[in-house]
């Protein structure tokens, strides 16, 4: 007979082997959270993200995911590199930011496959039984399944925050038919009456507390979306050319975050704040390259030259930006010059801006001039 109890610990101490900080276990029933996935689903908040509505309620409903499913094993690992650079980056406008957990190799396959190593050796230890293995991989509620495995709580920027480790952690489940004992549920919500990660949003994407419209957020314009980003927002962007992290920075409880020590996600030299016009200058073969193993690649060169378009009509005013841009205007698809015409404005603009400045500037100067020279009755 299986002593669930003593399994439930070996489970954790495997996991943590495996390279995760920590693993918590729940049971399947997400019934409390359907109407407020239906409302959001009705509000249109998905976006483009036509499959979270094509799945519906069985995001809430992992047992159906996979028949028998008694129990869900939550599993979070760290991501965070050393020297993340997050405001040198920010704050450069010639330089192409992207979001720290896209920095090194492609969390899905790393984490997937270490929940099916996790998976083969509790099958190991207690013979045939079912388990499934989900890395973003399925339509599960994956951050209220955390949550009631004792893993952290939602906030209000709608990602897990746990109170020794922050949010900059990515999350896995193995779904198992086995009756393990469940964890205690985290804190419903520690954030109090904090809403720093509302107001610093770029976009103003978190619309309530707990609510983020995906047709606002920096992270779907740069990666989910697949058409044009609404102009209205394009300025907002900054030089974010893939997610957005800034929530996440101004969140008091990652002053807790640690620092990630798996080697794959550390950051890549050529993704780790380069020049964006080093960037633009890539043609595919060097975007494959650079992005093998990785999950930009998923974006494709096109949308990868849309988002790098817009950082480029958000920088400081340059005419080797200019000339580059213009360059690649013959070449470029129907989306990327639309992005390319718009940062060339963009461009225009500022330059316009800065010579009617000095234009001003000037025009002091000759004025002070001119009265140094009046007689002191004038």
């Amino acid at each position: 007979m299986i002593d669930y109890q003593q399994l439930a610990a070996d489970i954790k101490a495997w996991g943590q082997e495996l390279g995760f900080q920590q693993l918590g276990i729940t049971d399947t029933d997400l019934k409390s959270h359907e109407a407020a996935l239906q409302a959001w689903l009705d509000a249109g908040h998905h976006g483009e993200m036509d499959y979270m509505a094509r799945y519906g309620m069985l995001r809430a409903r992992p047992e159906e995911l996979l028949p028998g499913t008694l129990r869900v094993i939550s599993a979070r690992m760290d991501y965070l590199p050393p020297k993340a650079r997050f405001g040198e980056i920010l704050g450069d406008g010639d330089k192409a930011y992207v979001s720290r957990y896209a920095l090194g190799r492609d969390y899905h396959k790393l984490l997937r496959a270490r929940l099916k190593q996790l998976g083969e050796r509790i099958q190991a230890a207690c013979g045939d039984y079912q388990f499934r293995p989900f890395v973003d991989s399925a339509p599960v509620l994956e951050r209220p399944l955390a949550a009631k495995a004792g893993l952290g709580w939602v906030g209000k920027h709608s990602l897990l925050i746990n109170p020794q480790g922050g949010s900059f952690f990515f999350l896995g489940e193995l779904l198992v038919d086995l009756p393990l004992p469940v964890d205690k549920p985290a804190d419903s919500d520690r954030c109090g009456k904090c809403v720093a990660c509302m107001t610093i949003c770029p976009t103003q994407a978190i619309v309530e507390p707990y609510v983020v419209d995906a047709r606002r957020c920096i992270s779907y314009l740069t990666i989910e979306l697949k058409d044009a980003i609404p102009e209205q927002f394009r300025p907002l962007i900054g030089n974010r050319i893939y997610g957005c992290d800034d929530c996440q920075l101004i969140c008091p409880w990652n002053r807790f975050a640690h620092l990630s020590s798996e080697p794959d996600f550390a950051p890549r030299s050529a993704l780790h704040g380069p020049q964006l016009l080093e960037l633009w200058a890539w043609d595919e073969a060097r975007f494959l390259k650079v992005t093998e193993g990785s999950a930009i690649r998923r974006i494709g060169f096109e949308r990868w030259q849309r988002n790098i378009a817009v950082a480029l009509g958000n920088a400081p005013f340059s005419e080797a930006v200019v000339a580059a841009l213009t360059a690649r205007l013959p070449q470029a698809s129907d989306l990327v010059a639309e992005h390319i015409h718009w940062a060339l404005a963009q461009q225009q603009g500022r330059r316009d801006q800065q010579q009617a400045q000095k234009s001003g500037q000037q025009k002091a100067r000759l004025v002070r001039a001119v009265q140094k020279g009046l007689p002191d009755s004038a």
